[in-house]
């Protein structure tokens, strides 16, 4: 779904106007060592939980609401994981974006509630082994990495 701020920003700049917003993303895992994905109905690939931080909405919160929403599993968020940012990208309806995301670890508050698509962002949801986690971008894999470390600061690239 479409933020209403991005809805309204898109009637002004176009799709081709490339959009810097800010995004979430949730490394979900629980007590069995196994990471929360979804497969988006845009595109098919795997990835963890994300999406767009609201107007005044803490980040924190967001990455809490957009699992919820697309799963239906209410998280915990632990702690910021990193920092980092997409590589540009262009949607499915031609709008163009990039995203500085920011990270968390997170684990489901209920223990391994079973996920279920809620929306229509996702093709499929489901729990997976990490050590057997679908096909998906060297990105990805990177981020969830990133949060399997366990360090206690964030991750971010330093700057030059």
């Amino acid at each position: 779904m479409i933020p209403d701020l991005v809805s309204d920003l898109r009637k002004k700049v176009g799709p081709d106007q490339l959009l810097w917003l800010p995004g979430v993303v949730a490394v979900v895992r629980d007590e069995r060592r196994r990471v929360l994905l979804q497969r988006r109905s845009a595109g098919g690939a795997w990835t963890p939980l994300s999406g767009i931080v609201e107007p005044g909405e803490p980040p924190a919160a967001a990455v809490a609401r957009e699992v919820e929403e697309e799963t239906g599993v209410r998280v915990v968020v632990e702690r910021l994981a990193a920092v980092t940012h997409s590589p540009p990208v262009r949607h499915g309806n031609g709008d163009r974006a990039q995203y500085f995301e920011v990270v968390f670890a997170c684990r489901p508050a209920d223990g391994g509630q079973e996920p279920r698509v809620c929306d229509d962002e996702s093709a499929e949801v489901a729990w997976f082994p990490l050590d057997a986690l679908p096909p998906m971008s060297e990105r990805m894999r990177e981020v969830i990495a990133l949060v399997q470390k366990d360090e206690p600061a964030a991750w971010f690239t330093p700057a030059p």
